[in-house]
């Protein structure tokens, strides 16, 4: 399949347009390759994951966060540049769906949602007036409310990592669920608003956890996109397999880690 035609439908689904000002979603590192026989997709450009989708014989490789956030040179040994060289030597494609994916509730980043059945569902942060189901974060009812410890169970099924960061006092009961992919706590006002008892996202620093307008639970940054990555491999899988084009999700790691000292 001509690798126009393979970002053109990775861009149906996450549309650059909606992209922040501020990001680089969109092709990484330009190609040689004209026909792309097979996709793999990782979370991170981590030079690790990449050399086990070229190992494996992708012809372009879709990752969630960016390569870069601003022009790096290439001149400075570590990750960007051992990126950069793995990509380049074979004329690969590397493309980033980064927020042009987050925006787009109705696809991959709203997985938890669809996991949690939350019903009527809104947009925390709307991208506009124009736009009002495009935007950050979602909120919506559980189909009955829940003990929260009955919902922490239920959201511990859900979300693969054995820990959390909490902040602010738990809810007797939950009712109406927020909840952001990635870095999400600058929404806790509009989830209050949306009239949700807890936000769950990633990244909650130390000062927002001091003013936390809502009871948040930080389940971690990685832990939520990258199974939002992962359904954007089987969403990409279920297009472009009947194309003839093998598509191949390729898990990632956390940079992460807990280290519980004696």
């Amino acid at each position: 399949m001509d690798h126009a035609a393979v970002i053109a439908c990775i861009e149906q689904i996450a549309p650059p347009a909606g992209a922040a000002a501020w990001d680089n979603s969109g092709v990484q590192v330009a190609g040689t390759r004209a026909q792309v026989r097979k996709l793999g997709v990782t979370i991170d450009p981590a030079p690790g994951r990449l050399r086990e989708a070229l190992d494996w014989g992708a012809d372009m490789v879709l990752t969630h966060h960016p390569l870069y956030m601003e022009p790096k040179p290439l001149s400075r040994p570590g990750y960007f540049l051992d990126a950069a060289r793995a990509v380049l030597a074979d004329g690969v494609w590397l493309y980033a769906a980064h927020t042009s994916l987050d925006v787009r509730p109705e696809g991959p980043a709203g997985w938890l949602a669809r996991t949690l059945r939350l019903e009527n569902l809104r947009v925390l942060e709307p991208a506009g007036p124009e736009a009002p189901q495009t935007g950050y974060g979602l909120a919506g009812e559980l189909p009955a409310p829940l003990p929260w410890e009955e919902f922490a169970a239920h959201l511990g099924d859900c979300v693969a990592r054995d820990f959390w960061t909490l902040a602010g006092e738990a809810p007797r009961r939950v009712r109406t669920v927020a909840y952001c992919t990635g870095s999400g706590a600058s929404l806790g006002g509009a989830a209050q608003a949306a009239g949700a008892e807890v936000l769950v996202t990633g990244d909650v620093k130390y000062h927002a956890a001091m003013e936390a307008e809502i009871f948040t639970i930080d389940v971690g940054h990685f832990s939520l996109e990258e199974r939002m990555t992962r359904e954007m491999a089987a969403l990409l899988d279920e297009r472009l397999g009947p194309q003839g084009v093998s598509v191949r999700f390729f898990p990632g790691s956390d940079p992460l880690r807990v280290h519980l000292p004696k």
